[in-house]
C-alpha cells in the first residue's frame, strides 16, 4: 500500500512539473536585459516592466484591462448570483435542465462562433469599439463561472435556517440578505474572481468587438507577438501569471476565513 502511495505522489508530482514546466522556464526571462528571449540570460534587469509602464499602449492596456474587468465583474457576479438563486429550487424539472444548459453553453462554444455573432449583433446596437459592448462580451463568458460557484456554495445553505427565519416573522427579502445570501458570499466571491480572471485572459471576442481604445493587455500581447517578439511579451506574460496566483491564493483565504 505505501509503495502504491509513493507511485501516486511521484505520478502527480511529474503532472505537476509537467504543467509548470513552461510557466517557471519563461518567468526569469521576463527579468532579462537582453531583447532577445534566449538562455542563458546575460543580465538581469526590470527594464522590461518599465515598458510596460512607461510605453503608451502598454499602459492603456493595463488601464483598459482593470476598468473592462471590473465592470465585468460586477455584471457577471449580480446576474450570476441571480440565475444561481432562481435556478435553486427548480433541479428535477425539464426547464431547469434546459435553463442551466443555456447559461452555461457559453463555455463550451467555441469563442470564434461567439465572436462573430457579437459582432454582427453589437453592430446593429452600436455596441462595437465601446467599453460597454467589450464588458458585455466579456460577461457572458463569465457569467457560467459564476453560476457554477455560486450553485455550489447555495447547496450548502441548510434549507432549515432559512424556514427558520421566516417562521419567526423574518420577510422573503429579509431571508435572503440576512441568511442565504451571507451563507453562499465565498461562493459568490469565488465567482466574482473567475469572473475577473476570465476577462482578464480573454483575446477572441476582444479581437471582434473591441476597438484601438478599448484595447486589452491580452490583445496587446496577441498583437506584439504577431508583430514582433519582444522581452515585455514575457513581462506581461509574468504580470498575468503572479496575478492569477494571487487570485487563486485570494479566493482559497476567503474561503478559509468564511467557512
Amino acid at each position: 500500500m505505501k509503495t502504491l502511495d509513493v507511485a501516486k505522489f511521484i505520478f502527480a508530482s511529474l503532472v505537476v512539473v509537467f504543467l509548470l514546466g513552461p510557466l517557471i522556464a519563461i518567468l526569469p526571462l521576463s527579468f532579462t536585459d537582453s531583447v532577445f528571449l534566449n538562455y542563458p540570460i546575460p543580465a538581469y534587469s526590470t527594464r522590461w516592466f518599465r515598458e510596460l509602464i512607461e510605453t503608451e499602449s502598454w499602459r492603456l492596456s493595463i488601464v483598459n484591462s482593470v476598468i473592462i474587468g471590473s465592470g465585468t465583474t460586477v455584471l457577471a457576479t449580480v446576474l450570476g448570483t441571480l440565475a444561481g438563486l432562481g435556478l435553486r429550487e427548480r433541479r428535477s424539472s425539464l426547464l431547469f435542465s434546459s435553463v442551466r444548459t443555456l447559461f452555461l453553453l457559453p463555455m463550451v462554444v467555441p469563442a470564434v462562433v461567439l465572436g462573430v455573432g457579437m459582432q454582427l449583433m453589437f453592430a446593429r446596437y452600436e455596441l462595437v469599439n465601446t467599453y460597454l459592448g467589450v464588458i458585455i462580451a466579456h460577461t457572458v463568458v463569465a457569467v457560467p463561472f459564476v453560476l457554477v460557484n455560486v450553485s455550489s456554495a447555495l447547496q450548502g445553505v441548510d434549507a432549515r435556517l432559512e424556514h427558520a427565519a421566516a417562521s419567526l416573522g423574518a420577510s422573503p427579502r429579509t431571508v435572503l440578505f440576512s441568511v442565504t445570501l451571507p451563507i453562499a458570499l465565498p461562493g459568490i466571491v469565488s465567482g466574482a474572481l473567475f469572473a475577473f480572471a476570465t476577462s482578464l485572459d480573454e483575446v477572441v471576442l476582444t479581437l471582434f468587438v473591441a476597438g484601438p481604445n478599448q484595447r486589452t493587455l491580452a490583445r496587446q500581447m496577441f498583437a506584439t507577438i504577431r508583430e514582433n517578439i519582444s522581452p515585455a511579451i514575457v513581462a506581461a506574460a509574468a504580470v498575468f501569471i503572479v496575478g492569477t496566483i494571487v487570485l487563486a491564493l485570494a479566493m482559497t483565504a476567503i474561503r478559509h476565513r468564511m467557512s
